[in-house]
This record gives C-alpha cells, structure tokens and sequence, in this order.
C-alpha cells in the first residue's frame, strides 16, 4: 500500500423508516465508526426486553451514509479501494454511480474504485441490517452484541501503485524452521520482493537477514529461512515477527509495501491431546458471543482487546471459542500479543440439509461457506487462529458437513477443524475429517460435563453426586473393557426433539454408530451454566446504547414479594454456591486424563436468552468480587494441584485419605518438585508433611503422594482445611473438610423433643399447652414447596422452563442455594456460613421448601431457599413461630435419611439443641391455620 485516507469522522445520515429509499438532502449527521443505536438515531425503542438487554435505540432496515472525500493531486489516477472493517449488508455508490454490493458479516468490504481523479467526490454506503443470507448466528443476536446498523472498525480509502501484492498467506515450517510466503503478484511485469524479519513481544531480539527475491506476475511462493535461533510462539511465549514485504520495481524503488505479524509455531492434534510446537497443552477455553453492552458492538482496537483478553488470561484461559461468530482482528492481534488460542465459528446454528430435504436453502448454505473462506484469508496469517469450527449445536447430513470439513483443509491447512460445537447432541460421532470433537457426551449416557438442563437430563454429578473429588471422565471417553472400539449397537433414527436454541424443535436422528471411543482430542462443550442471582447495583454500569431493563423488571418483581432487601444476601449467596459448583466442575477436567480441554460457559454473565447470569465476572468482564482471579487459578491453570477423596464430611478420629497429584501442562517445570501440605482445624494448623515427586519428561498428570491423616477429637463441628502448595511455585489448592463430635445415633428422641410429621391433634394440644414442637414434615407430603436441591440453577429458569415445557419435560427445580441467618442459636451446634457448604447437601438434596408467598410479610425464615429472579418465591427451609402458648419449629425434611449420614445428625443434634434451650423463644406468632396453609 502507497498511501490511504482516513474516512472516519463526520458523515451525513438518512433512516430509510418507510422504504422510500435515499430522498436528498440529508438530514441528520453521525459520527463513523459507530452505529446508529450507539448515537441515539432514530425513534426510542418502546419494547422493552425481558430476556436480554435492551437496545434503547434499536434500527431494523436500510441507513444511508453519506461523505465528501478529497483526492489530491499526488493519488489521483493511483489504484484505490474503499475499506470498511466491520458491517453489515452494504452497497455502494460513487458520485452517484452504484459500485456493488457486499454481504460478508465477518469480514472487511472492500470495493475497488475506479481511478479517482484530484478534487472531491462523494461516497454515499446504504448498509442493511435486514434480509440476511443466515440468520447470523451471535453476529447479528440481541441476546448478545445486537442487530446493530453502522459501519464500526476501519474506514479508509487504501491506494497502490500499479503493481502490489494480495493474497499474502504466511504458514510456518517449524522443522525448518523458515516461513513459506504465498501471495499473488498483480503487475504486468516482474518484480524483486524483499523480504525481512524483526521480533517483538519477546525478550530476546531476533532480526533476520533481508532476502531478495524475483517473482514473475501471477501467484508464486517463497520459502524465507528465519534460521536456527528463531523465536517460537505459544501461550507461555508469544514471541511475534513483523514480516515486511517490498515489492521493488525494474528501477529498485519500493512501489509496494505490506508488513504482516506472522507468529512461527506448530498447532496441532496428536493422540487425545492438542499440541503446541512438539508439547502437549489443554485447553481452558471460554465461550465468547461478542457481549459489550455500552456499545453493543464488538472493539475494532487492539488495546481494548488485549484488555478483554487479559483479564481471561488472569483467570487461567488460554482459548477462546466464538460461538457463531468471529471476531474483529484486533482480538485475533491481542491473542497473538497474548498467546491466546482462537476458534472463530461460522455465523450459523441450524441444520445442514441437502437437496432433496425439506426446506433446503442452497443459497443460505453457499453463503456460510463463503463465510469460511473468507475468515480463513483475512485471519488465517494470525498465529493465534488455530481452530475453527463449522457452527453451534447443528443437525442434518453429516455426509455434507464432512465435505465442507474436507473442503476447507484443502484450502488452507494451518488451522484444525471440527464439524460444529456438539453437533447431533444425542447422537454424536467423529467425522472423517474432524480434527478435534467438541460436545457434551458420547451417547446419552457417557456425559463428560458436570451439568446438564432438564430437557437434556441426565444431569451431570456436580448437581446429583454426593460430593467428593474423586469424579473424571476418563471411563465415559474410554469405557473399560470397551476393547478396540467394538461397541453394542443402539437403536438410531427416527426423529426425536431436542432443545434447539431458546426452543425445542423435532429433528431427524439419523443414522449413528452406536457405542463408539473417539481417536481425537476431545473438549468439553459449554461446561458450569452455574447461575448467581442478579446483582442489582450493575445497573448504572449500563449508560451506553443497551440498558439493562431486564434487572429493573428483575428487581421490581422482587420488591413486589417483599424481598427487596434480600437481593444483595441472594447475590452473594448464590454467588458463593456457583463458585464452589465451578470448582468441582473444573477439578473433574483436569482429573480427566483423556480429556483435551474445555470451553467454559461463561467466565462472564450471557446477557440473553433469558439472561443468564453464569459468569464470576459480569458482562462488562468486571469482577463480580466473588473470588479473586488468584483463587480462581488455584483450579483453572496450566498446572493444577488436586486431591481424591471420597468426601468432604467426617466423624472425629476418622482417618482422612487423599491422593495427590497434579496435573501440568507448564512449560519449564523441573525435574522434581516438593509438596508441602497442611492439615489445619478451625484456623490451627494439627498436621503437616511433604513429599517429593519427579516429573519424567512428556509427563503431564504426576502421581505424588498418598495422604492418610487422622483428623482429631473435636467436641463441636470444626471447619478443617487441606491447604497443598508446590514449593517454590504459585501451585497451590486447599479444601474445606467439616470434622463432628461424636453423636447420638437418633438426636431427635432427646428428651422433651416432640417430633410430628403432621399437624396432628396432639401437636396442636401441645402447642396450646405451651409445649415446644418440632414439625418436620415428609417432603413428598407436601404440595406447597419447592423440591430440595443443593445445586445452583442451571443457566437460567426462564429459559429451560419454557424449553421443558414445550418437550413435556420435567421442569428444572430452580432455585440457588441457601441464605442462612448463621447467627441464629438453632445452628449454634451446626455452624455455617450464610451460604451453601457441603455439610447442608445431603440436608437439602432430602427436603423440601416451603412456599411462604401468602405468609406475613414479617414472619421470616432462619434458613431460606434462594428461588430464582422469575418466581420470586419466598421460601422457607427453617423456621420457627409461636402457637398459642408453645413454640414451633418447622422443617420439611427426611430425616430417617438425613440422619445416616454424619453432617445430617449433626444438624439435627444442633436442632434438638436448641429446642431444649431458653433460647427457642419465636418472634413471629402464626395462628394454626398460617401453620396448615403452608404444609399443605
């Protein structure tokens, strides 16, 4: 490129509201880039979202944009092209002549002018946000960056001598340690093209020799060596050359001038594993839908981008997956400068069908292949641009998806690929040239996820499995005994109704191969969805074109049950419980030792599809001061310390078992390491140790030690913490442990404690008598509640609610953990914090909640169920009235299976406990009839 004009500034603005087309003059300005949403054009949106957030200034239809631009004397005649970065359907007009017209959604416009002559011309760009060749995916979504209209990256008219350089494709040759450059020469005669390198981002200099070489018009490709001490980039060293390319003509003067960053690495998949020039790495991907909600379009600069990706990275990602989208190049540049791996996804969630099916749009199909090609020539030069993927969660011929696969390797190698994101959920297979498999299980019932919605049960055992560190998926990706792959056929075909986006939708299964062991690495699709309560105070944060009705509608319909005050208690509280569900989820990838990787989602809140507030961070990637982003490493890093054991809860005396190991895919670790490990008791450290281990070159999951530990005698409930830490390094973990007393096989026949499963007649002659009385109710004899459960919701109720329904499936429970006034004197014995811990999963996972919707707005529990920002219901775990002259404590739960366990007598202990006290003194005073209202 000679030269180029910047086209970013003031230009003129015209709606076209009514389909009347361009009627002149204009008038209305904007500033480009942007969008029109974005400058307030246009009527206010009256509709008002509840599933995402709302675009304040929404535009669906045609704008038109208008500029003068001035030609001097020293371009004029010179080859030129307008350049538009990121937009939407555009066509154009020069001085009032149409130019052509442009569809791609993910990458540049560009239109090539006719010679421009000195002084001023007129660029007049309608682009349209409606009519799409796809529907776009996350490109176009208002559950994620809006349908907005604009032109919003670059905008420049971009000049070139009569002979330059296109197409550049840069691909490494590691071995070789050189880069192979292709490009295509567009000149009428030869040319010398001079070629040389320079490093940065690196801590060592590297600069190579420049080389020349003659080049006949047309295509051609080079081999420039970089020589034995290039510089490789990785995640742990993301070292970059600036590759320059000039293009010198018969005379040597440079006519042509083009520097690409060019990155020298081999990415690629090897056995169950991904690789990173010759060394094994996982993947520790989030999912990435484009959420900016000031602007509700993507960053075109590289800054704002290395900020976005930075913060991932200080949470211990190094991948991203696009979910039906791609980025701007200045996130593929940030990655680069970061070391991040990328996986843009073409803008498509649907079914790939064939001719002869129903419905087939070859049109549709044409342009999403197009698409492809597209990504892979403006991004494919990017070291960070490593995989791609054909689309989220599709269906349809897996005979026609493998072609497009096959297709596009042939066209350009550098990248892996895979058919889609958990293609065919229920009926999965590897295809032929599938590079990788990404997906949430195998077939139904081999799951390698934690979590799973309703409509897609089973459900993963972070939400139904005692908890414990002992859970991989190593048995779920290679069954034992499964042989060679020879599985049992299942049955296959037919059509079956999966959920499909924010809908259920009936498909065709297809033919499927049965049980089947996969031969390439193998990610996680989506894992957590562990959903926190709204926290109300983000919404002044929203002070750009999106605002955040949703939370206002969220919060009024919480004040309107009395609840208001609640809602920064549930926040943290749910918050604290997703966190601790997060935990274990990831813990269970890194056991897995089959497993190549995982896409979390979401590191940060999804601000659609019901909103879905799933993140550690919120939409703006700011912390939601939940965990720092150090503790959150301490279980999502490139090394990872864990313990195996069986459970969290133990009885004094009882001997503690663990085994230790890490898992580590850190460049640099030494030969040997040491860990040192804690054993320590309400704060005080009882037993400590160490243990050496060697890490054998190419190891990755190193077997440390055994623990055995015999916990103390403790006259009350102690709190005990496992804290690991490798010597010398950052590599450290610590587990919650909870240590009982010993305890009375049946805590509940303590003397003057009246149990009642029922408000019987004697219940109630107690009560009138001044007794005290526990009613502890089955929970299947109780209509007005919520089934118990532990786990936090799972993406969000609204959503999955609507989905279940629409399947005739069994609704999602929910709810969010607990809110515990753990103040309270009923758990002086049976200390907690305010939110869900472990020793409450088996209490919870066998009880029920009431619904104390028509209570007394004053009449309020001890322990309260967190219900979900759609219903709002009060609910009551724990509580306690007067009745007539006795006092009542009401719970309904289990608790013949509760007391099995060692945590569940400890909780009914501290309950008799404090039944038999002078403190069991209600507030609240119900009448008989508010008792059997609620129990009903």
């Amino acid at each position: 490129m000679l030269s180029k004009i910047s086209l970013e500034g003031e230009w003129k603005l015209q709606l076209e509201e009514k389909g009347q087309g361009l009627v002149l003059p204009f008038t209305d300005v904007i500033m480009l880039p942007g969008t029109t949403s974005f400058a307030r054009k246009g009527p206010k949106n009256t509709e008002i979202l509840v599933g995402a957030l709302t675009d304040e200034y929404l535009y669906e239809g045609p704008v038109w944009y208008s500029r003068e631009v001035v030609i001097p004397e020293e371009l004029a005649g010179k080859h030129c092209c307008l350049y538009l970065e990121r937009t939407r359907l555009t066509t154009l007009w020069l001085d009032g002549q149409e130019i052509g017209s442009r569809d791609s959604l993910n990458t540049p416009h560009v239109y090539e002018l006719p010679q421009l002559q000195p002084g001023s011309h007129t660029l007049t760009i309608r682009v349209d946000n409606t009519g799409y060749p796809t529907k776009g995916g996350h490109m176009t979504s208002p559950d994620t960056q809006t349908n907005w209209n604009g032109i919003t990256g670059r905008m420049e008219l971009q000049f070139y001598g009569e002979a330059r350089i296109s197409g550049i494709r840069l691909k490494s040759d590691l071995p070789a340690r050189s880069v192979q450059i292709s490009a295509t020469l567009e000149s009428m005669q030869g040319a010398t093209l001079a070629v040389s390198a320079n490093s940065f981002n690196s801590e060592i200099t590297h600069s190579v020799e420049e080389q020349e070489y003659v080049i006949a018009p047309g295509p051609f490709t080079i081999d420039y060596a970089l020589g034995p001490d290039a510089l490789l980039w990785s995640e742990f060293a993301p070292n970059l050359y600036t590759v320059s390319l000039v293009l010198k003509g018969s005379d040597g003067i440079p006519v042509d001038r083009q520097e690409v960053i060019f990155g020298l690495k081999s990415f690629r998949a090897e056995g169950d594993k991904f690789t990173i020039n010759g060394e094994k790495t996982f993947l520790r991907g989030k999912h990435d839908g484009l959420i900016f909600p000031l602007t509700g379009y993507a960053p075109t600069d590289v800054e704002e981008w290395v900020r976005i990706l930075g913060i991932a990275k200080s949470y211990g990602i190094n991948h991203y997956r696009f979910h039906t989208c791609c980025p701007p190049e200045a996130a593929f540049t940030a990655a680069d400068l970061l070391g991040i791996y990328m996986q843009p996804e073409l803008p498509f969630w649907g079914t790939i069908t064939v001719e002869t099916d129903e419905g087939h749009n070859q049109v549709e199909q044409d342009y999403l292949i197009s698409e492809g090609y597209s990504i892979l020539r403006e991004f494919g030069n990017h070291p960070s641009f490593v995989m791609m993927s054909l689309g989220n969660e599709l269906w349809g011929s897996k005979e026609r998806i493998d072609s497009f696969l096959k297709d596009y390797k042939a066209f350009d190698d550098r990248p892996l690929y895979t058919q889609g994101s958990n293609n065919h959920q229920w009926v999965p297979e590897v295809l032929e040239h599938d590079d990788f498999f990404s997906g949430v299980r195998f077939t139904r019932d081999r799951l390698f996820r934690g979590s799973y919605a309703m409509c897609d049960a089973p459900l993963g055992h972070v939400q139904t499995s005692l908890p414990s560190t002992m859970k991989d998926y190593d048995d779920q990706i290679v069954p034992p005994g499964f042989g060679n792959g020879e599985g049992v056929s299942v049955e296959a075909g037919g059509e079956i109704l999966i959920q499909y986006g924010t809908e259920a939708k009936a498909v065709q299964s297809g033919s499927e191969s049965g049980e089947w062991i996969p031969q390439v690495p193998v990610i996680s699709h989506e894992i957590g969805q562990y959903a926190t309560f709204p926290n109300f105070a983000e919404i002044e944060k929203y002070t750009g074109s999106l605002k955040a009705e949703n939370f206002i509608i969220f919060r009024e319909r919480l004040e309107s049950k009395g609840l208001g005050h609640l809602a920064d208690a549930y926040f943290k509280s749910s918050g604290q419980l997703a966190v601790a569900c997060y935990k274990e989820e990831l813990e269970a990838a890194f056991r897995s030792r089959r497993l190549a990787g995982f896409q979390l989602l979401d590191l940060q809140d999804f601000s659609g599809q019901g909103t879905a507030l799933v993140g550690v961070l919120d939409a703006f990637m700011d912390s939601k001061g939940l965990i720092s982003p150090e503790e959150w490493r301490t279980f999502c890093n490139d090394a990872v310390l864990l313990a195996r054991f069986p459970k969290y809860n133990y009885g004094a005396g009882e001997t503690f078992e663990a085994h230790v190991e890490l898992s580590c895919f850190r460049s640099g670790m030494p030969d040997a390491i040491e860990l040192h490990w804690e054993l320590a008791v309400e704060g005080r450290a009882r037993t400590t140790g160490s243990a050496g281990a060697f890490i054998p070159a190419g190891t990755h999951y190193i077997d440390i030690c055994d623990l055995a530990i015999e916990l103390p005698a403790v006259d009350r409930m102690s709190r005990a913490e496992l804290a690991l830490r490798v010597q010398g390094t950052d590599i450290r973990k610590s587990y919650d442990l909870w240590i009982y007393p010993e305890q009375r096989d049946k805590p509940l026949e303590a003397e003057g404690i009246h149990v009642f499963t029922e408000l019987s007649e004697e219940a109630v002659s107690l009560l009138e008598q001044g007794g005290n009385v526990l009613l502890m109710p089955e929970p299947e004899s109780v209509q007005n509640g919520i089934e118990g459960y532990y786990c936090t919701d799972f993406w969000c109720y609204p959503m999955f609610r609507s989905i279940s329904e629409s399947m005739n499936r069994p609704v999602p429970i929910g709810t969010m953990g607990l809110l515990i006034d753990n103040g309270h004197p009923v758990l002086r014995d049976f200390p907690s914090e305010t939110h869900s811990t472990y020793p409450w999963w088996t209490i919870a996972q066998h009880s029920k909640s009431l619904i104390m919707d028509e209570a007394d707005c004053s009449w309020n529990p001890i322990v309260q169920t967190i219900d979900n920002f759609e219903r709002n219901h009060k609910l009551s775990f724990l509580t306690e009235c007067r009745v007539g002259n006795g006092n009542l404590l009401l719970c309904v739960l289990d608790a013949a299976k509760v007391s099995r366990t060692t945590e569940g007598r400890q909780f009914l202990t501290s309950i008799a406990g404090y039944m038999n006290s002078a403190d069991f003194q209600p507030q609240y005073r119900a009448t008989i009839a508010e008792i059997q209202a609620l129990i009903r």
